[in-house]
Protein backbone atom coordinates (compact mmCIF):
# COMPACT_ATOMS: atom_id res chain seq x y z
CA UNK A 1 0.00 0.00 0.00
CA UNK A 2 0.49 3.85 -0.43
CA UNK A 3 1.24 5.92 2.54
CA UNK A 4 1.70 9.82 2.99
CA UNK A 5 2.93 10.37 6.43
CA UNK A 6 2.33 14.13 8.25
CA UNK A 7 5.03 14.50 10.61
CA UNK A 8 3.28 16.64 13.83
CA UNK A 9 6.59 17.95 15.42
CA UNK A 10 7.87 18.65 12.41
CA UNK A 11 4.42 20.76 11.08
CA UNK A 12 4.76 22.27 14.43
CA UNK A 13 8.48 23.46 13.95
CA UNK A 14 7.28 25.02 10.59
CA UNK A 15 4.22 26.72 12.04
CA UNK A 16 5.73 28.67 14.86
CA UNK A 17 8.53 29.61 12.76
CA UNK A 18 6.34 31.02 10.26
CA UNK A 19 4.04 32.21 12.90
CA UNK A 20 7.05 34.04 14.68
CA UNK A 21 8.22 35.45 11.37
CA UNK A 22 4.60 37.15 10.64
CA UNK A 23 4.31 38.13 13.80
CA UNK A 24 7.07 39.91 13.78
CA UNK A 25 6.39 41.84 10.47
CA UNK A 26 3.50 43.33 12.40
CA UNK A 27 0.80 40.39 10.39
CA UNK A 28 -1.83 38.78 10.80
CA UNK A 29 -1.65 34.53 9.04
CA UNK A 30 -4.38 32.51 7.88
CA UNK A 31 -3.32 29.16 7.50
CA UNK A 32 -4.08 27.60 3.61
CA UNK A 33 -4.90 24.17 4.52
CA UNK A 34 -6.63 22.78 0.75
CA UNK A 35 -3.45 20.58 0.38
CA UNK A 36 -4.47 18.50 3.52
CA UNK A 37 -8.04 18.26 1.58
CA UNK A 38 -10.26 17.93 4.63
CA UNK A 39 -7.62 15.47 6.81
CA UNK A 40 -9.70 15.69 10.08
CA UNK A 41 -6.57 14.09 12.25
CA UNK A 42 -3.71 16.66 11.21
CA UNK A 43 -6.97 19.75 11.17
CA UNK A 44 -8.18 18.93 14.47
CA UNK A 45 -4.74 19.05 16.02
CA UNK A 46 -3.87 22.09 14.24
CA UNK A 47 -7.05 23.83 16.09
CA UNK A 48 -5.43 22.31 19.40
CA UNK A 49 -2.18 23.87 18.65
CA UNK A 50 -4.41 27.24 18.39
CA UNK A 51 -4.69 27.79 14.62
CA UNK A 52 -7.84 30.35 14.66
CA UNK A 53 -7.17 31.28 11.21
CA UNK A 54 -7.83 28.71 7.96
CA UNK A 55 -8.35 29.02 4.52
CA UNK A 56 -9.44 26.48 1.47
CA UNK A 57 -10.98 26.35 -1.42
CA UNK A 58 -13.26 23.24 -0.99
CA UNK A 59 -16.10 24.04 1.43
CA UNK A 60 -16.55 19.94 1.86
CA UNK A 61 -13.26 20.62 3.59
CA UNK A 62 -14.74 22.96 5.69
CA UNK A 63 -16.71 19.97 7.38
CA UNK A 64 -13.66 18.61 9.17
CA UNK A 65 -13.51 21.40 11.13
CA UNK A 66 -14.18 21.66 14.77
CA UNK A 67 -16.25 24.53 15.28
CA UNK A 68 -18.00 23.23 18.62
CA UNK A 69 -14.90 23.42 20.59
CA UNK A 70 -12.92 26.23 18.64
CA UNK A 71 -13.28 29.78 17.66
CA UNK A 72 -12.68 29.70 14.21
CA UNK A 73 -12.24 32.29 11.06
CA UNK A 74 -12.45 30.86 8.00
CA UNK A 75 -11.60 31.94 3.90
CA UNK A 76 -12.96 31.32 0.89
CA UNK A 77 -9.82 31.36 -1.10
CA UNK A 78 -10.93 31.30 -4.61
CA UNK A 79 -13.84 33.61 -6.16
CA UNK A 80 -17.20 32.45 -4.92
CA UNK A 81 -18.94 30.33 -7.74
CA UNK A 82 -22.83 32.03 -8.09
CA UNK A 83 -24.29 28.28 -8.13
CA UNK A 84 -22.48 27.71 -4.14
CA UNK A 85 -23.32 31.03 -2.82
CA UNK A 86 -25.50 30.03 0.19
CA UNK A 87 -22.71 27.50 1.32
CA UNK A 88 -20.09 29.94 1.01
CA UNK A 89 -22.13 32.38 3.26
CA UNK A 90 -22.28 29.57 5.80
CA UNK A 91 -19.20 27.97 5.72
CA UNK A 92 -17.09 31.27 5.31
CA UNK A 93 -16.10 34.22 7.05
CA UNK A 94 -13.99 35.83 4.54
CA UNK A 95 -13.87 35.48 0.45
CA UNK A 96 -11.55 36.38 -2.22
CA UNK A 97 -13.70 38.04 -4.66
CA UNK A 98 -13.39 39.65 -8.20
CA UNK A 99 -16.51 40.06 -9.70
CA UNK A 100 -19.38 42.60 -8.75
CA UNK A 101 -22.21 40.85 -9.39
CA UNK A 102 -20.85 37.78 -7.01
CA UNK A 103 -20.19 40.16 -4.32
CA UNK A 104 -24.08 41.58 -4.60
CA UNK A 105 -25.42 38.35 -4.32
CA UNK A 106 -23.19 37.72 -1.19
CA UNK A 107 -24.70 40.10 0.45
CA UNK A 108 -28.38 39.28 -0.66
CA UNK A 109 -27.50 35.93 0.76
CA UNK A 110 -25.44 37.28 4.02
CA UNK A 111 -28.96 39.30 4.59
CA UNK A 112 -31.24 36.25 4.19
CA UNK A 113 -28.67 34.27 6.67
CA UNK A 114 -28.65 37.32 9.41
CA UNK A 115 -25.06 37.57 9.07
CA UNK A 116 -22.30 40.29 7.44
CA UNK A 117 -19.91 38.42 5.19
CA UNK A 118 -16.71 40.09 4.86
CA UNK A 119 -14.64 40.01 1.05
CA UNK A 120 -11.09 40.89 0.22
CA UNK A 121 -10.77 42.72 -3.64
CA UNK A 122 -8.24 40.81 -5.72
CA UNK A 123 -6.64 43.40 -8.26
CA UNK A 124 -4.91 42.03 -11.39
CA UNK A 125 -1.11 42.59 -10.62
CA UNK A 126 0.80 40.52 -13.29
CA UNK A 127 0.30 36.94 -12.72
CA UNK A 128 -3.29 36.99 -14.76
CA UNK A 129 -5.33 34.54 -12.56
CA UNK A 130 -8.33 36.32 -10.84
CA UNK A 131 -8.31 40.22 -10.14
CA UNK A 132 -10.09 42.97 -11.19
CA UNK A 133 -7.94 45.70 -13.04
CA UNK A 134 -6.50 48.98 -11.52
CA UNK A 135 -8.36 50.94 -13.64
CA UNK A 136 -11.68 49.75 -12.26
CA UNK A 137 -10.87 49.97 -8.79
CA UNK A 138 -12.73 53.43 -7.73
CA UNK A 139 -15.96 52.46 -9.58
CA UNK A 140 -16.00 48.66 -8.55
CA UNK A 141 -15.21 49.70 -4.64
CA UNK A 142 -17.85 52.70 -5.25
CA UNK A 143 -20.43 50.18 -5.21
CA UNK A 144 -19.26 47.48 -3.01
CA UNK A 145 -19.32 50.38 -0.59
CA UNK A 146 -22.99 50.60 -1.03
CA UNK A 147 -23.70 47.05 -0.43
CA UNK A 148 -25.43 46.18 2.45
CA UNK A 149 -24.20 42.50 4.57
CA UNK A 150 -20.92 43.14 2.75
CA UNK A 151 -17.76 44.64 4.89
CA UNK A 152 -15.05 45.26 3.02
CA UNK A 153 -11.35 44.12 4.61
CA UNK A 154 -8.80 45.39 2.17
CA UNK A 155 -7.39 44.58 -0.80
CA UNK A 156 -5.45 41.67 -1.79
CA UNK A 157 -3.44 39.80 -4.70
CA UNK A 158 -1.88 37.22 -5.60
CA UNK A 159 1.71 36.32 -7.42
CA UNK A 160 3.72 32.94 -8.16
CA UNK A 161 0.18 31.03 -8.04
CA UNK A 162 -0.25 30.72 -12.13
CA UNK A 163 2.15 31.66 -14.08
CA UNK A 164 5.13 31.86 -11.96
CA UNK A 165 5.51 35.63 -11.56
CA UNK A 166 8.07 36.42 -9.21
CA UNK A 167 6.70 38.72 -6.67
CA UNK A 168 8.61 42.24 -6.87
CA UNK A 169 8.50 45.13 -4.54
CA UNK A 170 6.79 47.24 -7.10
CA UNK A 171 4.25 44.92 -7.13
CA UNK A 172 2.98 44.88 -4.03
CA UNK A 173 3.96 48.81 -3.47
CA UNK A 174 1.56 49.28 -6.09
CA UNK A 175 -1.02 47.68 -3.49
CA UNK A 176 -0.02 49.92 -0.64
CA UNK A 177 -0.99 52.35 -2.99
CA UNK A 178 -3.38 51.17 -4.78
CA UNK A 179 -5.60 50.99 -0.84
CA UNK A 180 -4.36 54.56 0.22
CA UNK A 181 -6.07 55.72 -2.86
CA UNK A 182 -9.18 54.44 -1.84
CA UNK A 183 -8.72 54.99 1.63
CA UNK A 184 -8.69 59.10 0.61
CA UNK A 185 -11.32 58.35 -2.05
CA UNK A 186 -14.61 57.47 0.01
CA UNK A 187 -12.44 58.23 3.68
CA UNK A 188 -13.60 54.24 4.55
CA UNK A 189 -10.38 52.36 6.63
CA UNK A 190 -9.44 49.05 4.52
CA UNK A 191 -7.69 47.08 7.41
CA UNK A 192 -5.89 44.41 5.14
CA UNK A 193 -3.46 44.55 2.38
CA UNK A 194 -3.59 40.40 1.32
CA UNK A 195 -0.56 40.04 -0.78
CA UNK A 196 1.64 37.66 1.66
CA UNK A 197 2.12 34.52 0.47
CA UNK A 198 5.01 31.39 0.45
CA UNK A 199 6.43 32.96 -2.58
CA UNK A 200 6.95 36.59 -0.60
CA UNK A 201 8.26 35.29 2.65
CA UNK A 202 11.72 35.00 1.50
CA UNK A 203 11.58 38.73 0.57
CA UNK A 204 9.70 39.60 4.15
CA UNK A 205 12.93 37.45 5.71
CA UNK A 206 15.43 40.05 3.96
CA UNK A 207 13.47 42.68 5.47
CA UNK A 208 12.71 44.21 1.68
CA UNK A 209 9.15 43.67 2.36
CA UNK A 210 6.92 46.62 2.78
CA UNK A 211 5.29 46.65 6.33
CA UNK A 212 1.74 47.41 5.13
CA UNK A 213 1.49 44.15 3.55
CA UNK A 214 -0.23 42.72 6.45
CA UNK A 215 -1.92 39.65 6.08
CA UNK A 216 -0.19 36.09 4.90
CA UNK A 217 -2.10 33.29 3.24
CA UNK A 218 0.67 30.74 3.64
CA UNK A 219 0.27 26.93 2.83
CA UNK A 220 3.42 25.37 0.97
CA UNK A 221 5.87 27.05 3.43
CA UNK A 222 4.34 25.47 6.53
CA UNK A 223 3.59 21.90 4.85
CA UNK A 224 6.41 21.38 3.03
CA UNK A 225 8.96 24.20 3.92
CA UNK A 226 9.84 24.77 0.69
CA UNK A 227 9.52 28.77 -1.64
CA UNK A 228 7.33 27.92 -4.01
CA UNK A 229 8.87 29.53 -6.91
CA UNK A 230 12.52 28.09 -6.29
CA UNK A 231 11.30 24.73 -5.02
CA UNK A 232 14.44 25.10 -2.49
CA UNK A 233 13.57 24.60 1.70
CA UNK A 234 13.72 27.96 3.49
CA UNK A 235 16.10 28.91 6.04
CA UNK A 236 15.15 27.94 9.36
CA UNK A 237 12.45 25.57 7.88
CA UNK A 238 11.97 22.13 7.79
CA UNK A 239 11.66 19.29 4.67
CA UNK A 240 10.39 16.59 6.62
CA UNK A 241 6.77 17.02 7.61
CA UNK A 242 5.51 15.08 4.51
CA UNK A 243 6.67 11.56 3.61
CA UNK A 244 5.07 9.14 0.95
CA UNK A 245 6.37 5.07 0.59
CA UNK A 246 5.11 3.01 -2.07
CA UNK A 247 5.82 -0.51 -1.66
CA UNK A 248 8.25 -2.44 -3.50
CA UNK A 249 6.28 -5.29 -5.67
CA UNK A 250 9.69 -6.31 -7.42
CA UNK A 251 13.16 -5.83 -7.06
CA UNK A 252 15.33 -7.38 -10.09
CA UNK A 253 18.50 -6.58 -11.86
CA UNK A 254 18.34 -5.83 -15.62
CA UNK A 255 19.08 -3.66 -18.33
CA UNK A 256 18.67 0.74 -17.64
CA UNK A 257 18.21 1.27 -20.88
CA UNK A 258 15.35 0.43 -22.96
CA UNK A 259 15.86 -1.90 -25.85
CA UNK A 260 14.22 -1.57 -29.64
CA UNK A 261 13.30 1.26 -31.08
CA UNK A 262 11.50 4.00 -28.42
CA UNK A 263 9.20 7.26 -29.41
CA UNK A 264 8.42 10.06 -27.48
CA UNK A 265 4.80 8.71 -26.97
CA UNK A 266 4.75 7.72 -23.61
CA UNK A 267 1.29 7.10 -21.97
CA UNK A 268 1.87 9.82 -19.22
CA UNK A 269 4.89 11.47 -20.65
CA UNK A 270 8.32 11.41 -19.74
CA UNK A 271 9.51 10.79 -16.47
CA UNK A 272 12.84 10.03 -15.30
CA UNK A 273 16.27 10.39 -17.80
CA UNK A 274 18.58 7.46 -19.38
CA UNK A 275 20.89 10.36 -21.02
CA UNK A 276 23.60 9.53 -18.87
CA UNK A 277 23.07 5.80 -19.14
CA UNK A 278 25.06 3.57 -21.64
CA UNK A 279 23.33 0.86 -23.30
CA UNK A 280 23.81 -2.47 -21.72
CA UNK A 281 24.62 -1.18 -18.37
CA UNK A 282 22.78 -2.72 -15.56
CA UNK A 283 21.68 -1.80 -12.18
CA UNK A 284 18.82 -3.00 -9.63
CA UNK A 285 15.27 -1.89 -9.80
CA UNK A 286 12.92 -1.24 -7.71
CA UNK A 287 8.92 -1.53 -9.25
CA UNK A 288 6.52 0.43 -6.31
CA UNK A 289 2.83 0.75 -6.21
CA UNK A 290 2.83 4.67 -6.82
CA UNK A 291 1.73 5.42 -10.84
CA UNK A 292 0.40 8.98 -12.62
CA UNK A 293 -2.81 8.23 -11.73
CA UNK A 294 -1.93 8.67 -7.79
CA UNK A 295 0.47 11.82 -8.31
CA UNK A 296 2.62 13.76 -10.36
CA UNK A 297 5.42 11.38 -10.19
CA UNK A 298 7.64 13.80 -11.95
CA UNK A 299 7.78 15.92 -8.65
CA UNK A 300 8.71 13.03 -6.27
CA UNK A 301 12.10 12.82 -4.62
CA UNK A 302 13.37 9.73 -3.12
CA UNK A 303 14.56 10.26 0.18
CA UNK A 304 17.92 8.07 -0.90
CA UNK A 305 20.02 10.24 -2.96
CA UNK A 306 21.40 6.99 -4.36
CA UNK A 307 17.85 6.19 -5.74
CA UNK A 308 16.56 7.85 -8.86
CA UNK A 309 13.38 7.54 -10.69
CA UNK A 310 13.54 5.80 -13.75
CA UNK A 311 9.84 5.97 -15.15
CA UNK A 312 6.05 5.55 -14.63
CA UNK A 313 2.61 4.23 -15.83
CA UNK A 314 -0.27 4.68 -14.62
CA UNK A 315 -0.09 2.77 -11.88
CA UNK A 316 3.47 1.86 -10.95
CA UNK A 317 6.69 3.51 -10.71
CA UNK A 318 10.21 1.83 -11.43
CA UNK A 319 13.22 3.32 -9.09
CA UNK A 320 16.64 2.66 -10.11
CA UNK A 321 18.17 1.55 -6.63
CA UNK A 322 21.90 1.32 -8.29
CA UNK A 323 24.38 -1.85 -8.10
CA UNK A 324 23.39 -2.92 -4.61
CA UNK A 325 19.98 -3.01 -3.55
CA UNK A 326 21.35 -2.98 0.38
CA UNK A 327 18.83 -5.47 1.57
CA UNK A 328 15.76 -3.88 -0.15
CA UNK A 329 13.35 -6.80 -0.96
CA UNK A 330 9.68 -6.96 -2.20
CA UNK A 331 7.46 -5.90 0.32
CA UNK A 332 10.26 -3.06 1.89
CA UNK A 333 9.06 0.16 1.00
CA UNK A 334 11.07 3.15 -0.60
CA UNK A 335 10.48 7.13 0.58
CA UNK A 336 9.86 9.98 -1.22
CA UNK A 337 9.62 13.72 -0.29
CA UNK A 338 6.53 15.63 -2.34
CA UNK A 339 6.49 18.74 -4.01
CA UNK A 340 3.29 20.67 -3.42
CA UNK A 341 1.32 19.80 -6.32
CA UNK A 342 2.17 16.07 -5.98
CA UNK A 343 1.39 16.04 -2.24
CA UNK A 344 -2.41 17.97 -2.92
CA UNK A 345 -2.90 14.86 -5.33
CA UNK A 346 -1.63 12.26 -2.70
CA UNK A 347 -4.23 13.76 -0.16
CA UNK A 348 -7.30 13.99 -2.64
CA UNK A 349 -6.24 10.40 -4.18
CA UNK A 350 -8.61 7.69 -2.26
CA UNK A 351 -5.96 4.50 -2.79
CA UNK A 352 -3.29 6.14 -0.98
CA UNK A 353 -3.53 5.66 3.38
CA UNK A 354 -2.95 9.59 5.15
CA UNK A 355 -1.58 8.90 8.38
CA UNK A 356 -0.96 11.75 10.81
CA UNK A 357 2.21 10.84 12.81
CA UNK A 358 2.81 10.53 16.34
CA UNK A 359 -0.45 8.34 16.40
CA UNK A 360 -3.58 8.52 18.62
CA UNK A 361 -2.03 7.38 22.18
CA UNK A 362 0.75 9.91 21.43
CA UNK A 363 -0.71 12.65 20.14
CA UNK A 364 -2.16 13.99 23.31
CA UNK A 365 0.73 14.15 25.31
CA UNK A 366 2.60 15.90 22.22
CA UNK A 367 0.28 18.39 22.20
CA UNK A 368 0.35 19.30 25.87
CA UNK A 369 3.65 19.66 26.06
CA UNK A 370 3.06 22.31 22.63
CA UNK A 371 0.55 24.01 25.55
CA UNK A 372 -2.50 22.70 23.83
CA UNK A 373 -5.35 21.09 25.32
CA UNK A 374 -8.38 19.27 23.26
CA UNK A 375 -10.89 19.77 22.89
CA UNK A 376 -10.30 22.84 24.98
CA UNK A 377 -8.67 25.70 23.40
CA UNK A 378 -5.18 25.75 23.61
CA UNK A 379 -3.00 26.89 26.97
CA UNK A 380 -1.05 29.55 26.61
CA UNK A 381 2.98 28.63 27.21
CA UNK A 382 4.52 32.13 26.15
CA UNK A 383 5.65 31.37 22.45
CA UNK A 384 4.38 33.60 19.87
CA UNK A 385 0.70 32.92 19.41
CA UNK A 386 0.28 30.87 16.09
CA UNK A 387 -2.97 33.00 14.25
CA UNK A 388 -4.55 36.64 14.80
CA UNK A 389 -7.72 36.94 13.45
CA UNK A 390 -7.51 39.24 10.42
CA UNK A 391 -9.64 41.90 11.73
CA UNK A 392 -7.42 42.62 15.19
CA UNK A 393 -4.87 43.94 12.54
CA UNK A 394 -4.03 47.74 12.55
CA UNK A 395 -3.72 49.17 8.96
CA UNK A 396 -2.14 53.07 8.75
CA UNK A 397 -4.70 55.40 8.68
CA UNK A 398 -5.90 57.19 5.30
CA UNK A 399 -4.01 59.46 5.20
CA UNK A 400 -0.53 57.79 5.81
CA UNK A 401 1.26 55.79 3.20
CA UNK A 402 2.88 52.52 4.62
CA UNK A 403 7.12 52.81 4.61
CA UNK A 404 9.39 50.27 2.93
Amino acid sequence: MNQVTIDLEALIHNLETTSRWVHEHGASLTLVTKALCGHRPTLHALQCLGVRSIADSRLDNFEALDREHFDLETWYLRPPPRSVIRDVVAAADVSLNSELEVIRELGHEAARQGTTHQVVIMIELGDLREGILPGELVAVYEEIFKLPNIKVLGIGGNLGCLSGAVPTIDELMQLVLYRELLELKFNRRLPLISAGTSAVLPMMREGRLPPAINHFRIGESILLGTNPITGEVLEGLRADVVTLEAEIVEIQEKRLVPSGEVTDMAPFGEVGQTEDLEPGQRGYRAVVTIGQVDTEIGSLTPLDPDHSIAGASSDLTVVNVGNDPRGLEVGDTIAFRTSYSAFVRLMSNQYTDHILKPGPQELTALLEREGARCPLPPVARGHVPVQVRAEEVAAPGPSQAAPM
